[in-house]
């Protein structure tokens, strides 16, 4: 019984979801219809995409990239506004998820925890940078690809429309990252050295080794899962070549996949198909809907998050470019609207001396803040 509520509390969205499938199954009994309704190139697509991550981070590349960019690094503000620029940007490519699994905890060692007020600032505007930083591309995070293959976008008209959100959430970030505490850090890091003379400044920053067999075998899959995002190769192709990749390198791989998001897709996919067939319910949704796609899906982002947000609400929408704003900025203000930002907290929550509720505060004051700019600004 402890288990079962242990598994609930850690898979909340995963049961809600599963619960929603299963109460519209009594509205529209399961018939051949339900095989229509599950988005086959997303589920595929973000599996590979899940693989491929897993691989290049075991290969140590991104610790190697950002050992050898802090290297350069000569004082602790650049540090901390590289380690956030590194978050925008790398979530754009890896997920807003790998994003911070990876840079979280660096940035936990590299600032110690004695100077709470800044690390919690620093992991905070991480946070908040991978969030807006997957926006930009399709595979940044899973709604983003999932409403990419659901509008039938070309990868070009899809960026061209992020563009204006992308750019303003890249100077909110450099506006924020200013914003953290002066000082110098404690390292905690032993692979981290800091110079004792007059300004604080990093050292030397030993580099995590490359598995460069690997990391070359993951990039070219990486490659390849950036042609199926384009079009350009079918997804049944993309599959069955990146896994027997990872059947043929590292079957433990197959262990680091995301399989409660999946299947919380495929309940979602059956929940949203079902609603669908009952007319009296879809067009109630698709008139609360109709000129409030942005509004809505930030709102309902901050109750179930911004996945389950995206595939409930697309099937009832035709404004492909509301619903995107919507859900990407819906992935600030609670600690719930992003499952990335639950990383983050994890992962500062375990470290030493955490301060949980200063952590929650200025998570909330400025997720908040920045969603009502946003929201106001793009509606």
């Amino acid at each position: 019984m402890q288990r079962c509520f242990s598994f609930m509390k850690k898979e909340a969205v995963l049961c809600i979801s599963g619960v929603l499938a299963l109460a519209s199954m009594l509205l529209i009994p399961p018939d051949s219809t339900y095989f229509s309704y599950i988005d086959y190139s997303t589920l595929a697509t973000l599996f590979c995409l899940m693989l491929v991550v897993a691989g290049l981070t075991d290969a140590g590349v991104f610790r190697a990239l950002t050992a050898a960019l802090l290297r350069r690094v000569t004082s602790p503000r650049v540090m901390i506004f590289m380690l956030v620029l590194l978050c925008f940007f790398v979530s754009a490519f890896v997920t807003n998820d790998v994003s911070l699994i990876t840079f979280v905890p660096f940035t936990i060692g590299l600032l110690g925890v004695q100077d709470q007020k800044r690390l919690i600032g620093t992991v905070v505007l991480e946070t908040v940078a991978a969030n807006l930083g997957s926006l930009i591309t399709p595979m940044g995070n899973p709604q983003n690809l999932f409403l990419y293959h659901f509008y039938a976008y070309t990868t070009p008209d899809f960026l061209l429309v992020m563009l204006p959100l992308g750019m303003a959430s890249l100077v909110i970030c450099i506006v924020l990252a200013f914003l953290v505490p002066k000082g110098a850090p404690r390292i905690q890091n032993e692979n981290v050295e800091l110079s004792g003379s007059g300004t604080t400044a990093v050292k030397n920053v030993t580099q995590t080794g490359i598995v460069r067999k690997q990391a070359v075998i993951w990039g070219i899959a990486f490659l390849l899962c950036i042609v199926c995002v384009a079009g350009i190769i079918p997804w049944w192709i993309c599959l069955p070549i990146t896994a027997l990749v990872a059947l043929l390198t590292n079957r433990r791989l197959f262990t680091k996949v995301d399989y409660s998001l999946l299947v919380t897709f495929v309940f979602f996919f059956l929940f949203v198909g079902n609603v669908a067939r009952v007319d009296a319910v879809s067009q109630w949704i698709r008139s609360a809907l109709e000129g409030r796609e942005l509004l809505v899906g930030a709102l309902t982002s901050q109750v179930i998050s911004n996945v389950p947000a995206a595939t409930m609400l697309a099937a009832f929408t035709d404004n492909a470019r509301g619903l995107l704003y919507g859900v990407n900025i819906g992935g600030l203000g609670t600690l719930i609207a992003s499952m990335a930002s639950l990383i983050s907290y994890r992962r500062y929550a375990a470290s030493e001396h955490a301060r949980r509720g200063l952590y929650l505060a200025v998570f909330s004051v400025v997720n908040f803040v920045l969603l009502a700019v946003l929201v106001v600004i793009f509606m």
